[in-house]
């Protein structure tokens, strides 16, 4: 796996992960998928992205997700 699409795995498993935590355990938990959405879009402005530099520091390789 690349580490574009373990990004993109990861930003889909926590999106899920997030609504089902809302509407099975709390409705507050509906900032934790705000903050996922926020976290994504200051990643396409930026191009900093959290969670790809665990994956390098983890060794996934770098390559194009299309």
């Amino acid at each position: 796996m690349t580490l574009d699409r373990a990004v993109l795995a990861f930003a889909g498993l926590m999106t899920l992960l997030s609504v089902a935590l809302t509407v099975w355990v709390h409705p507050l938990w509906m900032w934790f998928t705000v903050f996922i959405g926020l976290n994504m879009l200051q990643s396409a402005l930026t191009g900093l992205c959290p969670a790809a530099w665990v994956f390098r520091k983890l060794g996934v390789d770098e390559g194009k997700a299309f």
